[in-house]
C-alpha cells in the first residue's frame, strides 16, 4: 500500500493530536518542580565562584539548604549553571565542611580547634610582621639611577573573588593600597 507525503503528514498531525487531547496535564512525578519545592522559603542570590554573576535560587527549610538551582528569571543565566555553579548544595551541605577555626602549629602533627577572635588577631600580627620586614620607603631606578619613594610591600600580595560585590572589592582593594601591597589578583582573571 503506497502513501503520499500529504496522507503521512496528516496522519501524524491526527496521531500528535490525539496523543495531546488523551494525556491529562498537571499530574505530579518525582520531577514536579511544583512539589519538590512546595512549602520551602526560596531566596535569590548570586553564584560565588567566578566574575559571571549568575542567578540562583536557593531552597530551605528551618535554617537548612535543601535544593539550589539556576534562577529562570536572571538576565544572566536564566536558569542555567556550569558544573561549579551546579555542585553548590554539596558545598553547602556537606559533613566534611570545617566550621570552627583548625590550627597546626609549625613542627606539629595535630591540629586544633582556636576561637575565631584568636584567628584574627594572629593573621593581623602575621600581616604586620611580614609587612614590617618587607616594606620599601623608596627605591632605586636603575635607567637614571635616582631614588624614587615607592612605600609599597613586596611581601604580600592580595587575591580577590568573585564571591565579592562591587562595594566589598572597594574596599578590599583600598585597604590593600593602605598596607602598601601593589599585588593585587582576582580569581577570575586566573
Amino acid at each position: 500500500m503506497g502513501m503520499s507525503r500529504r496522507q503521512f503528514l496528516q496522519g501524524g498531525g491526527l496521531a500528535a493530536a490525539g496523543i495531546a487531547l488523551g494525556s491529562s496535564p498537571g499530574q505530579a512525578n518525582a520531577d514536579a518542580p511544583v512539589t519538590r519545592i512546595k512549602g520551602l522559603t526560596a531566596t535569590t542570590t548570586i553564584c560565588p565562584f567566578c566574575a559571571v554573576g549568575c542567578g540562583l535560587l536557593v531552597h530551605t527549610k528551618n535554617g537548612k539548604v535543601i535544593n539550589i538551582e539556576g534562577d529562570p528569571k536572571h538576565p544572566i543565566n536564566q536558569g542555567a549553571l556550569c558544573s561549579k555553579g551546579s555542585s553548590l548544595f554539596q558545598i553547602a551541605n556537606n559533613e566534611r565542611r570545617l566550621q570552627k577555626v583548625m590550627y597546626r602549629a609549625p613542627g606539629s602533627a595535630t591540629f586544633e580547634e582556636k576561637s575565631w577572635d584568636w584567628a584574627l588577631s594572629r593573621i593581623a600580627m602575621r600581616m604586620k610582621e611580614t609587612r614590617d620586614k618587607s616594606f620599601k620607603a623608596s627605591e632605586l631606578n636603575k635607567k637614571d639611577n635616582r631614588e624614587y619613594v615607592v612605600n609599597r610591600t613586596d611581601g604580600m600580595a592580595f587575591f580577590g573573588g568573585a564571591g565579592l560585590d562591587n562595594e566589598e572589592c572597594y574596599l578590599w582593594s583600598k585597604f590593600a593600597r593602605a598596607m602598601g601591597v601593589g599585588q593585587l589578583e582576582h580569581q577570575a582573571r586566573l
